[in-house]
């Protein structure tokens, strides 16, 4: 159920940025993932910066759960607790 919803996000992004998406959850795409969200977590600690901020967290979060299952399953818990909460997001 999980998947299906995030699939129905990634359908709401601009066509560049849900391409992106699909890139980076594909299985081969993990020598990419784990870079990035291990970037993403020292940057989302600077969220005093203007760039930077606590957005980057999630994110970093977000891909990894692609690879770790207790992640994963935490996110998706997560990513069902808010389809319930605002399905209009999920259509």
């Amino acid at each position: 159920m999980a998947e299906k919803n995030i699939e129905k996000l990634i359908a709401r992004l601009p066509n560049w940025a849900a391409k992106a998406a699909h890139f980076i959850r594909r299985p081969r795409a993990r020598w990419v993932r784990l870079p990035v969200a291990i970037c993403l977590i020292p940057g989302g600690l600077l969220g005093f910066l203007p760039v930077l901020g606590l957005w980057m967290l999630p994110l970093a979060f977000l891909l990894l759960s692609v690879d770790v299952p207790i992640l994963r399953r935490s996110t998706h818990r997560f990513i069902n607790w808010l389809a319930a909460r605002h399905p209009a997001w999920f259509r």
